[in-house]
């Protein structure tokens, strides 16, 4: 019986987790510098310690309404193929343990291109989690993109 550590975040009233392994750092909201013909999910790129990194909207990917940006707001930064790319979330509230026992598949409803990003749905206490591979949100198109925006 293994277990692994998720970063919790919200995204609206939902609730989303990441392998906490692939979470770089998790750094406060900061406006980004738009950039042209970048997807309509990228809300631009930052400047994080001297680095450069572009910042994914993940309501926007998602299909969330509801694009306010308050306190709570943060930036999720994992290393996407040797680049670190930003997600903006609502709040990133916590790490918790969960159970491998206590993970189910995806559900077969969910069809398509979301199905390969969703690792599973965490049932901790009367909390659902949808788990998340932040790597492969983006298709390798979208991926190509984010490169050619550096």
């Amino acid at each position: 019986m293994s277990e692994k550590q998720y970063v919790i975040f919200n995204l609206g009233n939902e609730e989303y987790g990441v392998d906490i392994m692939k979470v770089k750092e998790i750094s406060e909201f900061k406006e980004s510098t738009k950039v042209p013909n970048a997807p309509y999910f990228v809300d631009g790129i930052i400047n994080l310690r001297g680095e450069i990194i572009p910042i994914v909207n993940l309501k926007k990917r998602f299909n969330i309404d509801n694009n306010d940006v308050d306190s709570d707001t943060r930036i999720i930064v994992i290393n996407l193929n040797e680049r670190n790319v930003g997600f903006v979330v609502d709040e990133a509230s916590q790490v918790l343990r969960i159970n491998d026992n206590d993970i189910d598949p995806a559900p077969e409803i969910i069809a398509g291109i979301e199905r390969q990003y969703i690792t599973g749905v965490g049932k901790v206490d009367e909390k659902i989690i949808i788990l998340l591979d932040l790597e492969k949100i983006l298709t390798d198109e979208e991926k190509i993109k984010l490169k050619e925006m550096e």
